[in-house]
């Protein structure tokens, strides 16, 4: 018996080790940022691209509120509800102390400055693809300089509401090793920049698969059905497939800046939010998505 009882515990050691391992936390190197200077200006742009105000700003904030990045908006799920954390530029409650590496830590691996892994809740799973162009990591420096001018709220962050086993946090390190993917989705040859910028804009920066795709019993994206429509998380109605779309490209910019459809009916829902981002950006880039849809549609 004390010898079964010592392979056991030996057994028991080697798997906490390979747990322990498998499921570290990836980071990029403090310098992979060291070189890039941020503009925030540009920035901007990144920030209505993201979403960023959409997920954190304070649930019914308007106009320039939603710009103090509270936090406290609530998503519910299959898991539990998550709550957007305060991102402002407070040194204390908010991320006014993150450098750039951290940033892009965060939106590249879902890793916390503090080496925790954040929930796919905060679709690092999309803005992971921001490293496959070659911009990408100038739009975090871009992006991290927007962000220190935004106003600071000492607010702390709370905690989301979710139960075991979904709580042990070092678990998703697992979970991103098998289903955090740093490729494009849609693989079709893309012969201009336009389209190529599209690509950007609608699998990285406006992560549209997060909410357009089904996701699978763990809450991963099932690619394969990529933008193919998926229940809402809430558990109320469902939301649309935007994979073969039959709008033409002027009906899906014209969407994209006024909410409005071809069919007289307008954005609702997180969807509203959405416009209100895409409406902020340069007229090139909702064409650019517009042209991006509309050549997967055809591909369909």
């Amino acid at each position: 018996m004390r010898r079964i009882l010592i392979r056991l515990i030996a057994v028991a050691a080697v798997c906490a080790l390979a747990f322990w391992f498998l499921s570290a936390p990836k980071r990029l190197p403090e310098s992979a940022l060291a070189d890039l200077e941020g503009d925030a200006e540009a920035g901007q742009q990144v920030f209505f691209a993201a979403g960023c105000a959409s997920c954190h700003a304070a649930p019914e904030a308007t106009d320039d509120d939603k710009l103090l990045l509270v936090g406290g908006m609530r998503f519910a799920s299959p898991f539990g509800t998550f709550i957007a954390p305060n991102i402002s530029s407070d040194s204390t409650h908010g991320i006014g102390s993150w450098s750039k590496t951290d940033l892009a830590n965060a939106m590249f691996y879902g890793t916390s400055p503090k080496g925790q892994h954040y929930y796919p809740a905060f679709p690092y799973g999309s803005y992971i693809r921001m490293k496959l162009r070659g911009d990408g990591l100038q739009d975090i420096a871009n992006l991290h300089s927007y962000l220190q001018t935004l106003p600071a709220s000492d607010t702390p962050s709370a905690a989301h509401e979710v139960g075991f086993p979904f709580n042990i946090r070092r678990g998703l390190g697992l979970w991103k090793r098998v289903f955090l993917d740093d490729y494009w989705v849609a693989q079709m040859p893309l012969e201009n920049e336009v389209l190529q910028r599209g690509r950007y804009l609608v699998e990285a920066l406006g992560h549209c698969g997060e909410c357009h795709t089904p996701r699978n019993i763990v809450g991963a994206p099932q690619n394969a059905d990529w933008l193919k429509g998926a229940a809402n998380p809430s558990g109320e109605g469902r939301i649309p497939a935007i994979n073969a779309l039959d709008w033409s490209e002027t009906d899906i910019a014209y969407y994209l800046e006024t909410g409005f459809t071809p069919d007289f009916d307008n954005a609702g829902g997180h969807m509203a939010a959405v416009v209100e981002n895409t409406a902020k950006l340069p007229a090139s880039d909702r064409a650019a998505i517009a042209a991006y849809l509309a050549a997967l549609g055809s591909t369909n």
